[in-house]
């Protein structure tokens, strides 16, 4: 920290009381200058030596017979007044950032010019602050800190322009010609690991972040600040993720850490102004450069605290702009009244929608490079898809326990992204299932639109095995999910045989199918097996009766509705017509999938195939 001394005399001030100062000294005091509740007595030569305004009043005074000065609305009141009065009488004082602001005020209020003595505590103070203070890193967000109290005068003296203006210059300096002192309080690695790096690199473990100045600038007020980084920005040199990062640290550092504190009606007003500022202090790449974790909590304290639409309008357009980034915690935004549901789900709607909407544009604008988009689809335009996609049907199961998210909100959200975006669709089915279990009064069309939303081709075998066991889906597409898991069981066996007739040389060995075909399908036919196992044993039990053939179907495990449906199903797969090979409501297909299955792998000593398709 920089200070100045000024005059060599030791300091003869002292004090009676609380309300009055006098000079120890042997001749005795001729004046009574009063600042604030506080009475000066002191001799009238020193102080009208240096000042010009008392030089005006204590005339005046003594044309009125009086020997008392009142001086009203004294910047920096009786301790700045001290200070001035220290000087006149040559006595010490000592400048520091703390109280220079203050001094400067009173100088200029007491017209302490060079036209009434040449080198004056005006032009003493105006040589401090130039050749140090202003020079000083934090010197000078010490002096913009204190400029705040000392508000017209030290707005009217250029001393906030200056600070300001000397804060932003600094922040652009190269990180590697930074040589001040600053605070920086990011983690850091374990001292064991410090002393290495020391050791091997010392160079990097000495080098100055780009963000080194955010945490010290965060101790400004509100305005201050604001008026510090849009001089930074004004600059156009500061790159967009060291703002965003100054941002973020200062929200951390002044917003409250409870919800209570936030909504509270006596910070409120604070806490408002601070977030529409934040906002507007956004880089001027609608926020791209920050984080999308950090503007959606930033959108939840702007909806908590009432923040004005023009400041949340442009704050959700920033975040639609990289949904892709989102996570499912960040999207849970507590609804606000008058809405029912636990989550604001339009809210996220609206951000999925202009998500879309920006994707569409950015795609129409490049129709001239379509050809070449169609080789790298999946990487350039679906790999943010994917993104959303994921968190859409994550965010999906969190709201599907609310009962009172509706069926048609679900789905519309569900809905509003491309098909592109689900490659897989487990996650939207373990949304439909705990929507399901959450809304048991759902009726039969509920139910039918609900699962209508998942492609069940798209469906992972552990999906396919679970919702083939769950009871809450409709007994259809229980049966069409099985139907298809024996449509791939069977494929995979048929391109093993085919494998194996490729080589003319006669088979020695018997082919090993777990090696052959892959993990999912290997895992499916165990869980078929295991349902033989127990359709065996309910036989035992008597639980089933005996329907004319040793070899039961593990369709024959389904209720004979279900097994209606799906001989049906593989009746128009399979393309007869006029009712060939139908089998009745009470045994298994005589073409079933399994049948299918179990004729051929019983068949392995045989060189011919015959295709099941």
């Amino acid at each position: 920290m920089k200070f100045m001394k000024l005059g060599s005399k030791p300091d003869a001030f002292q004090a009676e009381g609380s309300c009055v100062r006098y000079v120890s000294s042997d001749l005795a005091t001729d004046v009574i200058v009063i600042v604030g509740e506080v009475k000066f007595h002191l001799h009238k030569f020193p102080l009208l030596s240096k000042s010009n305004l008392l030089q005006t009043l204590v005339s005046r005074a003594s044309e009125d017979s009086s020997n008392e000065i009142k001086l009203v609305d004294f910047p920096g009141g009786p301790k700045a007044f001290e200070m001035c009065a220290k000087f006149c009488y040559g006595m010490t004082v000592t400048l520091n950032p703390y109280n220079v602001v203050a001094a400067r005020c009173a100088a200029e209020y007491l017209e302490m010019i060079e036209d009434v003595e040449r080198g004056n505590l005006i032009f003493k103070i105006e040589v401090f602050l130039n050749s140090s203070i202003l020079r000083s890193w934090k010197d000078s967000i010490i002096v913009l800190q204190t400029s705040k109290s000392l508000l017209p005068w030290s707005e009217n003296l250029k001393v906030v322009s200056r600070c300001i203006d000397s804060v932003a210059s600094k922040t652009l300096v190269d990180p590697s010609k930074v040589t001040w002192s600053y605070t920086y309080n990011k983690k850091l690695a374990t001292s064991d690991k410090i002393i290495e790096n020391a050791m091997m690199f010392p160079e990097k473990l000495d080098s100055v972040p780009k963000d080194w100045w955010v945490e010290d600038i965060c101790e400004l007020d509100i305005d201050l600040y604001k008026r510090v980084m849009i001089a930074v920005k004004s600059k156009g040199r500061m790159d967009g993720s060291v703002i965003g990062e100054a941002l973020k640290t200062y929200a951390v550092r002044w917003l409250p850490d409870s919800i209570e504190s936030l909504a509270s009606e006596v910070y409120n007003k604070g806490n408002k102004s601070l977030v529409e500022t934040i906002i507007c202090l956004l880089p001027p790449d609608k926020g791209i450069s920050c984080s999308c974790s950090f503007l959606l909590k930033l959108l939840k304290v702007a909806i908590l605290v009432g923040a004005d639409d023009l400041s949340r309008e442009d704050l959700i357009e920033s975040i639609s702009l990289k949904l892709d980034e989102a996570s499912i915690n960040d999207l849970l935004i507590p609804a606000r009244s008058p809405q029912m549901t636990i989550y604001d789900v339009e809210l996220v709607q609206s951000l999925v929608d202009r998500f879309v909407t920006h994707w569409k544009r950015n795609t129409d604008s490049n129709i001239g490079e379509k050809n070449k988009m169609k080789e790298n689809d999946f990487v350039l335009g679906h790999g943010s898809w994917l993104n959303v996609g994921k968190v859409v049907d994550g965010y999906l199961a969190e709201i599907a326990r609310d009962i009172n998210i509706t069926v048609s909100s679900f789905i519309e959200l569900s809905q509003s992204i491309p098909e592109s975006a689900r490659p897989i669709h487990d996650g939207i089915y373990s949304a439909i299932d705990v929507y399901l279990k959450e809304h048991p009064n759902l009726t039969k069309a509920e139910r039918k639109k609900l699962c209508g939303l998942m492609d069940i081709k798209k469906l992972s075998t552990d999906a396919s095995m679970h919702a083939v066991q769950n009871e809450k889906l409709p007994l259809r597409i229980v049966v069409q999910i099985l139907f298809f898991e024996q449509v791939k069981s069977a494929a995979g066996i048929q391109a093993v045989n085919n494998s194996t007739d490729a080589f003319d040389t006669p088979r020695t060995t018997e082919v090993n199918l777990a090696e052959i075909v892959p993990e999912p399908r290997q895992s499916l036919r165990e869980q078929m097996d295991n349902m033989k196992i127990k359709d065996g044993e309910l036989q035992k039990n008597g639980k089933f009766t005996k329907m004319g053939s040793s070899n039961r179907d593990p369709m024959q495990l389904l209720p004979s509705r279900s097994r209606r449906i799906f001989d049906k199903l593989w009746i128009v797969g399979k393309g007869h017509g006029h009712g060939e090979n139908r089998s009745s409501d009470t045994s298994g297909s005589s073409q079933s999938p399994t049948s299918m299955i179990q004729v051929e792998t019983k068949s392995t000593s045989r060189h011919r195939r015959y295709s099941i398709s």
